[in-house]
């Protein structure tokens, strides 16, 4: 029994058609060093190639994640990035100040650490409420409208603004409104942006 017999795949059909076909499938299973290929490998790739990733949803169900599920990543992103912003900021501070004072060996040490931490975990707790905050608006106003769009992200923000400066007076908590209605819309105009240059062509920053 040859090899070129034992290359070919089990034929069902008649001997004639099975020795039609043989030249064909062994030149299509041998590869450009010459050496043979399994025959199970000879396939149309185009057939396993598809035009858009298929995925399955519930019936109803949105194809993006909604305002509740991204608040866990958005809070705990939130307490990090204020985590490491306040360290950097203590640890300037501390420099600074120990530097001022004169201090060295471990007191020197123990202020940078103090300072570290306290600067470090007042930076997270604010922005971990503000997102909690932000969250929370952006989840009610989700299930009140029944949608989930750019006027609940402005809307979320001014109110988070507005709510954190509450107790500061009438004054501080307008100027708070007016930072979240700010951020809020200039992150509303950047998404736009983006979506837009995706479809023109543009690239913007």
């Amino acid at each position: 029994m040859s090899e070129d017999y034992l290359s070919q795949p089990i034929s069902l059909g008649s001997s004639s058609s099975a020795d039609e076909a043989r030249p064909n499938r062994s030149s299509a299973t041998t590869s450009t060093f010459g050496t043979p290929v399994s025959p199970y490998l000879n396939y149309n790739p185009r057939i396993l190639q598809q035009a858009q990733p298929e995925f399955i949803f519930p019936e109803g169900a949105n194809k993006q994640r909604g305002r509740f599920e991204l608040a866990f990543s958005q809070i705990g992103s939130s307490v990090i990035v204020g985590a490491g912003i306040g360290g950097v900021v203590g640890y300037y501070n501390g420099m600074k100040t120990t530097a001022a004072l004169q201090q060295t060996g471990k007191l020197r040490r123990t202020q940078l650490l103090n300072h570290v931490l306290k600067q470090g975990s007042g930076t997270a707790n604010t922005l971990g409420t503000l997102a909690v905050m932000y969250s929370a608006f952006g989840v009610l106003l989700q299930n009140v409208r029944g949608e989930d769009d750019d006027i609940n992200t402005v809307i979320s923000g001014t109110a988070t603004g507005l709510l954190y400066k509450s107790t500061a007076g009438l004054r501080k908590c307008a100027i708070g409104g007016g930072v979240g209605l700010g951020v809020s819309a200039a992150y509303c105009l950047l998404q736009l942006m983006r979506a837009n240059s995706n479809g023109s062509g543009l690239k913007f920053l």
